[in-house]
């Protein structure tokens, strides 16, 4: 009887292990890790079981392929319309994801998140936090941007006092409350420090953070005001190694980037000072914003190159803005040779929605969302 007994409990422990195996399994299944290539070029999935087990592993490739969800049609942030319009929320995940997206790009305010150099705002926290559920339900990735100060009137008078060392301890405590909940999400597929950074040349007037408009939105911000006696290089990568290091201490596993702009190589003329291979180390993967325009397609795919260096580079921001659709898609074809994933932009409007409204800018959006789900197979893999 004893026997019976011992072999039914080892039947039963048999049993459990197998069965929670396979729920594991089934879950990693939804969601693989995502880790860099062999060739340090590429994405790739494995399981985390199997990423235990066989150490050798290469997996199965991907290759980001989605949007930049950073406002809807009507010019609004997210932050603006996800808490009192989440069912429209939910429909744009939906929708993005039946054109064909696995990764979405969300631009977090810093406004929204932080009451104050000390303070996270623990309702934008919970939002944050029901969005990656949204996304695990819909099995998209996010390449989650940070500090961005999109709307100049809603920048708080805290955060532009702030001198330079007090205002990178607070870029770095909202990156470690990001982070804090991003460790344990499967979704997150990345975090990108902020959106189109310049390191300073010279001294600007106090207080003067933002760059230029583009419409009503300031997407590029300065990580200091006076470049002193450094180089401009060495101050960018100063910001980016205390900021990733906030982002360590509470998530050790997820990719970290920054969205340069494209005129951040070291060249004579307009230069970010986000030189990519004096920054190459701070990030798990390099992330450029590139619009191909007219006539110089060669020479935007020229410039997509140089971003090209021993990891993985995304192009994180592309868009029809000064080009033909017959340009875009010559770029689009010979810029697939160069980087590992390509995401452009959704604004919450459908395909069908787009083919009835009569705008010159409806009719970009639809042109690019007709190719976006024209070219999902074969530019993604999931």
């Amino acid at each position: 009887m004893q026997d019976y007994r011992t072999m039914f409990r080892g039947c039963v422990i048999c049993w459990f292990a197998t069965f929670s195996w396979l729920s594991v399994n089934a879950e990693n299944k939804e969601f693989p890790v995502l880790i860099i290539g062999k060739d340090k070029k590429s994405f790739r999935m494995v399981r985390q079981i199997d990423k235990q087990k066989f150490k050798n592993q290469t997996g199965e490739e991907f290759r980001p392929w989605g949007f930049n969800y950073d406002r809807d049609a009507k010019g609004r942030l997210l932050e603006d319309y996800w808490i009192d319009e989440w069912d429209k929320i939910e429909r744009d995940f939906r929708e993005m994801k039946a054109m064909g997206a696995n990764v979405i790009r969300i631009h977090l305010q810093l406004a929204k998140f932080l009451d104050s150099p000390t303070t996270a705002n623990k309702k934008s926290l919970e939002q944050l936090q029901k969005l990656l559920d949204l996304a695990k339900s819909q099995q998209l990735y996010l390449d989650i941007t940070g500090l961005a100060c999109y709307h100049k009137n809603q920048v708080p008078m805290w955060y532009d006092n702030l001198e330079e060392s007090e205002r990178w301890q607070a870029q770095a405590f909202f990156w470690k409350n990001i982070a804090k909940i991003g460790a344990k999400s499967p979704i997150v597929f990345c975090y990108d420090l902020m959106n189109e950074p310049v390191s300073p040349a010279g001294k600007r007037k106090e207080r003067d953070w933002l760059g230029p408009p583009f419409g009503d939105k300031y997407y590029v911000q300065l990580i200091a005001l006076d470049q002193k006696k450094r180089s401009r290089p060495h101050i960018a990568k100063l910001w980016a190694s205390q900021l990733r290091k906030a982002i360590r201490e509470e998530d050790d596993h997820h990719f970290i980037t920054i969205g340069l702009v494209d005129w951040s190589l070291d060249r004579p003329g307009l230069t970010s000072g986000f030189v990519p291979d004096q920054i190459l180390s701070e990030v798990d993967f390099m992330s450029v914003h590139l619009y191909p325009e007219k006539g110089k397609i060669v020479e935007n795919l020229k410039t997509l190159k140089q971003f090209s260096l021993d990891k993985p580079l995304l192009l994180e921001e592309t868009f029809p803005l000064k080009c033909s659709m017959d340009d875009f898609s010559q770029f689009m074809t010979e810029s697939n040779k160069i980087t590992t994933g390509t995401l452009g932009f959704y604004w919450g409007q459908s395909i069908e929605e787009l083919r009835q409204s009569k705008k010159l800018g409806d009719q970009f959006q639809l042109h690019w969302l007709e190719y976006f789900v024209k070219h999902s197979a074969k530019n993604k893999k999931r």
